[in-house]
């Protein structure tokens, strides 16, 4: 099931106020009836009571008007021709206003559904929503992503609405199922990042995808444990990342080189100094040694492989490389106008 980024009034929420105000409605007539209920006679002419009162305010709102309790004298009667038959207009308008949004809203749902469907392509698949998830969406969008090209997957409800209120599009279910992929367009998909709570589930996950995609699509999937790694290069990842090894590194860096972790951090930590970033080489870079840049290099890509300077390869820019370096990314100071 596909779920829409949050609106900020949904169906539901229209529904509960209009159910609100028709009850609000009902229960100003049964206040008004029984301060006249004198002025009322049933078929037993014996006064009407609380519950009377409730029952002719329903009868009269719905225009059912069974005839047993009826006005009699004439302020009862000007009570109803100048509050219960406005009341009784404003109320079958709330009821047919009700039922039209609700069916607009289903027509409207489906034609956004229709929308995107056609639509969606060349978009990022994340597979669980969690914090590895959530992070990943974040970088994502820092680097330029529209949201619009994010599509979650996920089974917790929790975290659906957490996506959808992040304004991205949210697929329910098992990404190790093959339907829900395919639901998710994988096959028009630039990539998919497995960011699983478990590394069983994310073999499978990562299988589902080469199954579906031949190997087409870029799978990038984090494990906890290395001894994992292999097994889900061989399910068909390209990437793997191992959070519990990294995470290891960087305790035993805190207490070796502490300011190694500062620097890691930075680098990690949007808008924070430092930050990571590739772009492609210029004409008048090619030729000439990474070092000589302005920009700090710190490695090329080549015809999808890593070239470190340290490499032979690696000490001239070619045409088509791309160039990792690392740029300031602190927040750009702006001058408030007079």
């Amino acid at each position: 099931m596909i779920h829409f980024p949050a609106q900020r009034r949904g169906p539901l929420s229209a529904l509960s106020i209009r159910l609100a105000a028709a009850l609000g409605l009902v229960l100003a007539v049964v206040a008004v009836v029984y301060l006249e209920r004198d002025g009322y006679r049933d078929v037993n002419e014996d006064g009407l009571t609380l519950l009377d009162c409730f029952y002719y305010a329903v009868v009269s709102l719905s225009t059912t008007g069974y005839g047993d309790i009826t006005p009699f004298t004439p302020s009862a009667r000007l009570v109803n021709v100048l509050f219960v038959t406005p009341a009784r207009v404003i109320f079958l308008i709330i009821l047919v206003g009700t039922t039209l949004e609700v069916l607009t809203e289903q027509y409207r749902t489906g034609r956004r559904l229709g929308r995107w469907r056609r639509t969606v392509k060349d978009h990022v698949i994340i597979c669980g929503y969690g914090t590895k998830g959530r992070s990943a969406v974040s970088a994502l969008l820092e680097n330029g992503l529209d949201k619009s090209r994010i599509v979650v997957v996920e089974r917790s409800g929790t975290a659906l609405r957490q996506a959808t209120s992040a304004g991205l599009v949210a697929i329910e279910g098992s990404a190790t199922r093959s339907s829900v992929l395919e639901e998710a367009h994988v096959r028009n998909a630039k990539a998919v990042i497995i960011a699983t709570d478990s590394d069983d589930a994310s073999v499978l996950v990562a299988l589902t995808a080469r199954q579906l995609t031949a190997g087409q699509v870029r799978i990038i999937a984090a494990v906890r444990e290395a001894e994992n790694a292999p097994l889900l290069r061989q399910s068909g990842a390209h990437h793997v990342i191992v959070s519990s090894a990294t995470a290891g590194r960087l305790l035993g860096l805190s207490t070796s080189a502490p300011p190694l972790i500062d620097v890691v951090e930075d680098l990690l930590t949007p808008g924070q100094g430092m930050a990571l970033a590739m772009r492609s080489a210029e004409r008048h870079e090619v030729g000439k040694s990474p070092r000589e840049l302005e920009s700090l290099v710190i490695a090329l890509v080549r015809r999808g492989k890593v070239v470190t300077l340290a490499d032979r390869a690696g000490a001239v820019i070619e045409t088509g490389d791309m160039l990792v370096h690392v740029r300031d990314d602190r927040p750009t100071a702006t001058t408030p106008t007079p």
